[in-house]
């Protein structure tokens, strides 16, 4: 047990840190290659702050564990909308001297409602697990959703918010930053993968509800480190276009990187069930929190959201973990990147 949480936390501290250096190095690369802020803010540092999602949930899913991928991209979703949108929240109107998260009508219309389409797909599509064509569904749902957030004509922050710097880029220093931190966001999301599902062995949990909590967590810290930074800048609109933005991401690509690699059923139903209600209700009331007011007008309003996120996290436990077979994902020891037990490229095996 012991080494297992070694492994998770160790993973996740890598993986957040890498991953932050990815978001800033692509960005500043992308800046310094003459792409536009609003490109670099939608999909580079979209695409950024769900690489952690990406990788923890591509890997489970191809050893076999598809819960433990679908609980992280449920698990992120709800923690973007409720622990990041609230922390930043916080912030903004306690540390900053009462700044407000106000939010643009365009921002709401554009990236909130494709934000909710996607929920929405990917709750109607994760009933029965997944399977490849929906994959594919998901995939060219993906690219539909880019080409309507990126189908405007205005910037939503300025040159120096998207990139974090008004110093000149320089483009090899960038390119080892970006080369690093995706170094490191892989090699971070390995070992939490190997640490979750073995915490899951030892614990009797089944793997989707790590996923769900402690994996989820700690995937959604790209997103809290950018989402702060943003409200302390007081740029609303990065910050909730980030957070929607990558819950796009999550519920539409991630997803479609889940089925694809590793289609399968769910051993945990509680995943195709309470849990993912419970994703899709805080979706719907986080964007009616905002468009009621056109952004969170009130520091309640944040503690409201993440009191939301605390008490959301009883209710993702499955009702009987023990349910799951002998050998079912999450019930033994997992297996990464291996090919057979013969085989001694790339086995990596652990138990705590």
């Amino acid at each position: 047990m012991t080494l297992a949480v070694v492994f998770l936390a160790g993973g996740l501290i890598v993986l957040a840190v890498g991953a932050d250096q990815l978001v800033i190095g692509a960005s500043r690369l992308a800046f310094a290659r003459g792409i536009s802020p609003i490109v670099i803010g939608a999909l580079v540092i979209g695409f950024g702050t769900s690489a952690p999602e990406m990788l923890v949930s591509g890997l489970a899913a191809a050893d076999g564990d598809v819960d433990l991928g679908v609980g992280n991209i449920v698990g992120s979703n709800v923690a973007n909308l409720s622990l990041v949108l609230g922390f930043s929240a916080l912030v903004a109107a306690v540390a900053v001297g009462g700044r407000y998260i106000k939010v643009a009508d365009s921002t709401l219309w554009r990236e909130g409602v494709v934000s909710l389409g996607a929920a929405l797909l990917f709750w109607i599509l994760v009933q029965d697990g997944f399977e490849r064509w929906e994959g594919l569904v998901l995939l060219a749902a993906f690219v539909v959703a880019m080409t309507v957030i990126l189908w405007r004509p205005a910037h939503i922050a300025s040159t120096a918010d998207v990139v974090h710097s008004d110093k000149p880029i320089s483009q090899p220093a960038e390119l080892v930053r970006t080369v690093a931190g995706l170094a490191a966001t892989a090699f971070g999301a390995q070992l939490a993968v190997v640490g979750a599902v073995d915490i899951a062995r030892e614990v009797g949990l089944g793997s989707g509800f790590v996923g769900l909590s402690l994996v989820a967590f700690g995937t959604s810290l790209p997103e809290l480190i950018t989402g702060v930074q943003a409200a302390r800048r007081g740029e609303a609109d990065l910050l909730v276009g980030n957070i929607l933005g990558s819950n796009t991401f999550n519920s539409l690509l991630v997803s479609a990187v889940v089925a694809l690699v590793g289609p399968g059923p769910l051993v945990d139903g509680n995943l195709s069930g309470l849990a993912v209600w419970i994703m899709v209700g805080i979706s719907v009331s986080a964007w009616l929190l905002m468009f009621r007011g056109k952004g969170l007008e009130r520091w309640w309003e944040g503690a409201f959201l993440l009191a939301v996120y605390l008490v959301s996290l009883p209710f993702l436990i499955s009702e009987d973990p023990g349910d799951a077979e002998e050998g079912a994902p999450g019930s033994t020891a997992i297996v990464v990147v291996a090919q057979s037990d013969s085989d001694a490229d790339g086995l990596m095996s652990f138990s705590a």
